[in-house]
């Protein structure tokens, strides 16, 4: 049987801190769709100079946070800091420093690739030509063809273009690769881990593909019931976050611990999901009752499974 978290114990919760160094500053964020609370009361800070995985599921808010990061949906209440810059009234200088990649690009159908990408050129005073013509032939994005005469996937690859030429300080990516085959997702975190490793780039994309996330070994963010649940490295949330398989005399169905997260008691496969606790402190707990347990370590998407 599957047991509810510990009362009153959140788990991997980290709390929010704003410094001067962040990237991206969110202070007590709210966003409200009439009467539905989508973002409540959110505290976030993004540093500058990491790559930061957004998850949740679906309908949690992620694409309305990022929305509401960049200005393009109005907040009830709260503060968005971008640089030190406060939302509405970004400065130029600030703007020049953000790209954005939505989740689906159905823009200027009428506007051949060449004309689109020269547009948005004529408005940044940094572009790089050469990733752009890079990208365009190794993604076989035909430059001369209607954006309407190309496939969602091929869309989808021009707007990450469009995003990442201006070599942005902090990028925001909501579902990036969504519409992407397997090969172009590699080539994709290829060309994002290059930019992130340029001193102070910040990225933040979120994504329901969590290999993509292990592969750029991102900062883990859980948003989940309007807030951010936790922020950490993905080494440390796997330390934290393990399952202990147990044999032997079980704990009762009702049993509860501090930093036992979940409690499954299903015939064959009877097991603890831990948040924190030392391999040390398992076994001896589990000892009390007569049983024994082997730690296991979890994938980011069982982890997410569990904790989402």
């Amino acid at each position: 049987m599957l047991r509810d978290p510990v009362p009153g114990h959140e788990p991997v919760s980290v709390e929010a801190v704003l410094t001067d160094e962040s990237a991206l500053q969110i202070h007590h964020l709210t966003k409200r769709f009439g009467t539905q609370i989508v973002l409540d009361s959110l505290d976030w800070a993004v540093p500058a100079g990491r790559v930061v995985g957004l998850l949740g599921r679906n309908g949690a808010g992620k694409s309305t946070l990022i929305r509401c990061v960049l200005g393009l949906s109005p907040i009830d209440a709260g503060n968005v800091d971008i640089y030190g810059d406060q939302l509405p009234q970004l400065n130029p200088q600030t703007l020049h420093r953000v790209g954005y990649v939505p989740q689906s690009f159905d823009l200027f159908p009428w506007m051949r690739v060449n004309q689109y990408l020269a547009f948005h050129r004529a408005f940044y005073a940094r572009w790089d030509a050469e990733l752009v013509s890079g990208l365009l032939g190794r993604w076989e994005v035909d430059a001369k063809k209607k954006i309407g005469e190309l496939s969602q996937g091929q869309r989808q690859k021009l707007a990450i273009i469009r995003a990442i030429a201006p070599d942005p300080d902090l990028l925001l990516l909501d579902e990036p690769v969504a519409s992407l085959d397997p090969q172009t997702r590699r080539f994709f975190l290829e060309e994002l881990l290059k930019l992130t490793r340029r001193p102070g780039k910040t990225v933040v994309f979120s994504t329901h593909i969590t290999t993509d996330l292990e592969r750029a070994d991102a900062e883990i963010a859980l948003l989940k019931n309007g807030r951010i649940q936790f922020s950490c490295l993905l080494p440390e949330l796997k330390a934290r976050v393990r399952r202990a398989a147990l044999s032997g005399t079980l704990p009762p169905e009702h049993w509860r611990h501090p930093g036992i997260l979940r409690q499954v008691l299903d015939e064959g496969d009877p097991h603890w999901l831990v948040d924190g606790l030392s391999d040390d402190v398992v076994a001896a707990l589990a000892h009390g009752f007569g049983a024994t347990v082997k730690m296991q370590p979890m994938s980011l998407e069982d982890i997410f499974i569990e904790l989402g």
